[in-house]
């Protein structure tokens, strides 16, 4: 695929950013698209490997030799063609994604691997520029109706895809806008809205139907939920995990989802009473992933005073570790554009104690090193290390410990079973109920954008062939080509 010797003629070459100084004082992306004439070179990098370990490392089996081979012939439409028949949502995952393919790329072996990520971006956005990206509306309705509760990415792909079959599909949204954490959750410097906008209007345009300010189960009926042919259940994990910790209630600490959700909202014009700002604060951020680099970025446009995070684990090594060779997702250190931004990194430190004045506000954080130490059982298990006990000035906590699974309103009114990670329990994506359905975080706990769209086009296949015997419905690594 792509040009035979591209990988020995040219290196990885990724997009630049604006400037610190220049991005910090807006909430807009930064990225600087890389020439027509250099993502060609890109997508020539992909080797004629055989077994491309990037397809199957892919949770959608995006066919990513193909639209490579694609960009390198200058194919565009083509190229978006490929892309789309198993990705309803490139221009999400080729902003968010971890990009796993890229890390199980043949020739990250012995080089710099394809940028793969980038060049999904370059393909659909090209698509929308050159109008290929248009309306899919069903050839004929089966008379059959489908609500879905939840409009993130696994919400969105399960309806689009049941469209496509020819169902009636409603989303309901219990926030006042689409798009789940897509919407609020991921900040505007990673995500401008007006890229969900986009898509939304294209759904529309196919036929979905979205009705927001909708919460199921406290202001719309189970009794109404249940006269829908089929129900998929794409909430999302949205339980926030806290911290056991003396002073946890002290003004001050708040769940990182709180923080982010609020910028957006007031970037947008909503009012919000009493936001949380970090400007001119020491701020502390607990929790070293995706949702504690975003606090790290919305707080440096915030203006704090001091941006500080805290890990519980070690720091993981520059290179990738031994213990994850190819093609495994490696053990390695991330360091985000917004950690680049302004960011002091602790690793192996536990938070012991909130500090909080009179008035209950909070003042400083006492921390204590630690140390991980395999049992007899197998089993890490944490260690204090005596004397290291530290205060920190803080006057913002951002807890970004992740999520303990979905909200119990649905499942109890619902009578729905849940496992032993307290996720809602699916066989084939099939509930207790047999028309009931879950996909996405409900059903296999926090995870990616990319596993969500995949869990939502899987659970519409299920659903269509629960309604009509049947299904035509693509499934992963067996892509459909629409016509465009």
């Amino acid at each position: 695929m792509g040009k035979i010797t591209g990988f020995k003629e040219y290196s990885r070459t990724d997009e630049s950013n604006v400037i610190v100084k220049e991005r910090v004082s807006n909430y807009n992306e930064f990225t600087i698209p890389l020439p027509k004439d250099k993502m060609k070179e890109q997508g020539s990098r992909c080797m004629d490997c055989g077994i491309p370990f990037c397809h199957s490392a892919c949770p959608l089996g995006n066919l990513i030799p193909d639209f490579n081979d694609m960009v390198h012939q200058e194919e565009w439409q083509s190229a978006l063609e490929i892309l789309q028949s198993t990705n309803n949502f490139p221009e999400f995952t080729g902003r968010l994604c971890p990009a796993p393919c890229e890390k199980s790329c043949v020739l990250g072996i012995i080089s710099e691997p394809v940028a793969i990520e980038n060049i999904e971006k370059n393909i659909v956005e090209r698509g929308f520029a050159e109008g290929w990206i248009k309306p899919q509306t069903p050839a004929t309705r089966t008379g059959k109706n489908v609500a879905v509760i939840g409009s993130g990415p696994a919400g969105l792909a399960a309806a689009q895809q049941l469209n496509r079959a020819g169902h009636t599909v409603t989303v309901f949204e219990r926030d006042n806008a689409i798009g789940g954490l897509l919407r609020y959750g991921i900040p505007n410097f990673k995500l401008e809205k007006g890229i969900i906008d986009r898509r939304i209007a294209i759904l529309e345009a196919e036929g979905i139907i979205f009705k927001t300010n909708i919460n199921v189960g406290v202001n719309y009926s189970i009794d109404e939920l249940n006269s829908f042919d089929s129900i998929v259940l794409c909430g999302g994990a949205t339980e926030s995990r806290s911290l056991p910790t003396k002073g946890i209630e002290s003004k001050g600490v708040v769940q990182a989802m709180t923080f982010l959700t609020q910028q957006t909202k007031s970037l947008y014009g909503e009012e919000i009473v009493d936001q949380i700002m970090a400007t001119g604060k020491d701020v502390i951020i607990i929790g070293g992933g995706d949702t504690g680099s975003d606090c790290v970025g919305t707080s440096n446009r915030h203006g704090a005073k001091s941006v500080t995070n805290f890990e519980i684990l070690p720091k993981p090594p520059i290179g990738r570790s031994e213990s994850t060779p190819w093609p495994y997702w490696p053990l390695q250190l991330k360091t985000s554009s917004s950690h680049q931004e302004g960011c002091d990194r602790n690793w192996l430190i536990n938070t012991k104690e909130f500090i909080s004045n009179d008035k209950g506000e909070l003042v400083g954080l006492k921390t204590i090193e630690v140390a991980w130490k395999m049992t007899a059982s197998h089993r890490p298990e944490l260690i204090e290390k005596e004397g290291s006990e530290k205060i920190w000035p803080c006057d913002l906590a951002l807890l970004a410990l992740g999520f303990t699974g979905p909200e119990k309103t649905l499942s109890d009114q619902l009578g729905l079973e849940t496992d032993f990670r307290t996720n809602f329990k699916a066989t084939n994506y099939q509930t207790n109920k047999p028309h009931i359905f879950t996909a996405g975080d409900m059903r296999r706990g926090q995870s990616l954008i990319v596993w969500a769209i995949s869990e939502g086009r899987e659970a519409a296949r299920e659903v269509d062939k629960y309604l009509m015997g049947f299904t035509n419905l693509p499934t992963k690594g067996k892509g459909d080509l629409p016509t465009l």
